[in-house]
């Protein structure tokens, strides 16, 4: 697995920050950079399952490793989902199943950094350096109160596995 790391600073709070990143509406739009359409599934509590899915039913399964609201949330990354159903591992899952992604966001007079690191692939490496500060741009935006706008993209972002 390959570790990537992305940043940014927000003129915002920490808990304007979070709850832009974690709130049902703004989420499904800063992830809108990675799969339009999509949403995630959980409480956001730490030990919770999360559904990543896709506007098609695709997408994977997670847990919450760690949470310490308005400060870090850390994900684990397990397995496929099929028409909304957790899949069995598999060759190609098995490739980053167990893969983490952390977010930790630090305060300095009213100014957040978000810090974002996580595992990929190699085969997925370049999709993830185009898209997230795509994404964290989105959430500086939102968290900002800003205008955002979606663009349509019709790129596949969520590959679907036997």
């Amino acid at each position: 697995m390959k570790k990537l790391e992305f940043e940014v600073d927000i003129d915002a709070p920490k808990e304007k920050v979070w709850d832009t990143l974690w709130a049902g509406p703004t989420y499904e739009k800063w992830t809108n950079a990675f799969n339009k359409g999509s949403k995630a599934v959980t409480d956001w509590k730490e030990g919770s399952k999360v559904l990543f899915i896709s506007d098609k039913g695709g997408g994977m399964y997670s847990k919450i490793a760690k949470s310490v609201p308005n400060t870090m949330m850390s994900i684990e990354h397990l397995g496929v989902l099929k028409n909304g159903h957790e899949q069995p591992l598999h060759k190609e899952s098995l490739k980053w199943s167990g893969a983490m992604e952390n977010y930790m966001l630090e305060e300095n007079q009213g100014r957040t950094r978000l810090k974002v690191n996580m595992d990929t692939t190699e085969e997925f490496s370049a999709y993830f350096k185009e898209k997230f500060p795509q994404a964290l741009e989105t959430v500086k935006m939102l968290a900002e109160d800003k205008e955002v706008k979606i663009t349509e993209d019709k790129e596949a972002h969520i590959k679907d596995y036997p």
